[in-house]
């Protein structure tokens, strides 16, 4: 079927809806409806959710409804519906994480950042499927597909990745199933489906958001983050999720960084904003490159200063070693701590126990091993020397040395956040080779991607990275950029870029056939 035989209409951002709220015209039940009409016609070809909850849903649009007819919402995200990543724990659904072993697990509380938003009135429409174990089960990922919900697949093209671990999120997002979504981020897991779907993604600062309730990689990285079509709805969502918790020791700081962010870009603007790219030597130059150049003149023409910054990475091969070591060290720590407060009907109580469980299961072993959970069960500890001078190491790369020395005097660093997405491959696996995620991880500071354009109609998105708290400087200079390029384009839904009409007009012999 021709691409445009296959796309509907798209969802508004959520914020324009509430204006039709206001106004009567529309009411949170109404968008709600819409939102289930491309749900059932497009989840089943992309499987982006693994749970849904309709009945609630419905019943809490009608009184949001009520509370915006009676000129009283709670926050501009009353009636909502939002995806909620299988490793966020909600009340109501099971958290399952993608795996057999959670198979069923009803959480005794919704995380502390569903809570919030619950509060703020959102609606949450269902749990999104995810790369399983959030991509830290095995070195041969197929990011996107989890024993239990399959494979998410990319609403743009069909056969094309949808990134991980937060692919589900980002999926539906980019399809309008719902109008935002929340994942989750440890390095790459946000903002890479962000790119690759086409969407506004944002890791904020390791601390603003509370991970109480969300099943644990590494307490050093891991962070929810939101996902929307707009950074706007990004922006209020963040607004309603970010404040201190008093579980989760590294929120302390949060409520006296946090803001009103939609009031933040409210009148976002570019002019004089000072904005660092680093020097890439592309050789030869490829068609993201040429995207991103036109993204830094449209950062140019609406008045932003772009500063060019000299920058020797770091070496990828100890850097990534000593990354590695910390999340398997952590991994098994924070993962035994977890499992340790889990409902009895959780069998499995230690990263061992996964071990042997996962080794048991044929499905588990249809495509990934488990070597980085072995790994991970034979460190030595938060006290381990070894754990330390990497976690030390860590730290000197990505903030000294790192972040802190390039936003010296600049208001965010620019970057290509990844390559376009690659196709699906059993043998291979994820194949992507950007690290433009890695320095902001490892520092636990916050990480915007804002679609930018895209190459042979595969989206690609823009970084905006910044130094600590500084989540509202990124979201303005989304907004502005935002504003000045509506980079993002609808989902195409083509099944394969390969079996496009132009590619087999161009695969076929020239004219004339073979000389014989």
């Amino acid at each position: 079927m021709p691409a445009s035989e296959q796309t509907k209409p798209a969802l508004r951002s959520y914020l324009a809806a509430t204006r039709a709220f206001t106004a009567g015209k529309e009411t949170p039940r109404q968008f709600l409806e819409r939102s289930l009409e491309l749900l059932d016609s497009w989840e089943p070809q992309i499987g982006a959710f693994v749970a849904t909850a309709v009945p609630a849903a419905r019943d809490a649009a009608d009184r949001s409804g009520e509370r915006w007819r009676g000129g009283e919402p709670l926050s501009p995200i009353d009636g909502m519906p939002i995806g909620i990543k299988d490793i966020i724990e909600t009340v109501d659904m099971p958290t399952e994480m993608g795996s057999p072993i959670y198979r069923g697990n009803r959480p005794r509380a919704d995380a502390s950042c569903v809570a919030l938003l619950r509060r703020a009135g959102a609606i949450i429409l269902g749990k999104t499927n995810l790369s399983e174990w959030a991509n830290i089960r095995s070195s041969h990922s197929i990011s996107g597909w989890s024993a239990i919900g399959g494979l998410v697949k990319n609403p743009y093209v069909l056969d094309r990745s949808a990134c991980g671990s937060s692919s589900g999120s980002g999926a539906a997002v980019a399809a309008s199933l719902g109008a935002a979504s929340l994942g989750t981020e440890t390095d790459g897991s946000l903002v890479c489906p962000g790119s690759l779907d086409g969407v506004v993604s944002l890791k904020p600062t390791v601390g603003l958001v509370s991970r109480t309730h969300v099943i644990p990689i590494s307490h050093s990285q891991d962070t929810p983050g939101p996902m929307g079509r707009s950074v706007a709805d990004v922006a209020i969502l963040l607004t309603a999720m970010a404040g201190t918790d008093p579980v989760d020791k590294a929120t302390a700081q949060a409520d006296a960084h946090k803001t009103d962010y939609l009031a933040a870009i409210a009148h976002a603007t570019l002019r004089g904003k000072r904005i660092g790219i680093l020097h890439v030597d592309a050789s030869p130059p490829t068609d993201e490159n040429a995207v991103f150049a036109r993204a830094i003149a449209a950062l140019r023409k609406s008045g932003a200063v772009i500063v060019p910054v000299k920058f020797s990475p770091p070496d990828p091969k100890p850097s990534g070693d000593a990354e590695l070591l910390e999340l398997e060290t952590e991994l098994k720590v924070d993962l035994n701590a977890y499992l340790s407060s889990t409902p009895p009907a959780v069998k499995t109580r230690t990263l061992a126990d996964v071990i042997a469980f996962d080794k048991a299961s044929a499905r588990e072993n249809a495509l990934l091993g488990q070597d980085i959970f072995i790994a991970a069960e034979k460190t030595k500890g938060l006290s381990d020397p070894a754990y330390l001078k990497a976690r030390a190491m860590l730290m000197k790369i990505a903030r000294t040395d790192g972040l802190d020395k390039i936003l010296n005097g600049l208001d965010a660093l620019v970057m290509p956040t990844d390559e376009p997405s690659w196709r699906i491959d059993l043998v291979k696996g994820d194949n992507d080779s950007s690290n433009t995620s890695f320095l902001p991880a490892v520092a636990g500071y916050p990480h915007l991607t804002v679609p930018m354009g895209t190459v042979r109609g595969l989206p690609v998105g823009i970084s905006f990275i910044g130094r600590a708290w500084s989540e509202a400087t990124l979201l303005v200079l989304g907004a502005g950029f935002e504003s000045a390029t509506h980079a993002r384009r609808a989902p195409t839904w083509l099944p394969s870029l390969e079996n496009s009409a132009a590619a087999n007009t161009a695969f076929a012999p020239a004219a004339g056939g073979i000389i014989r």
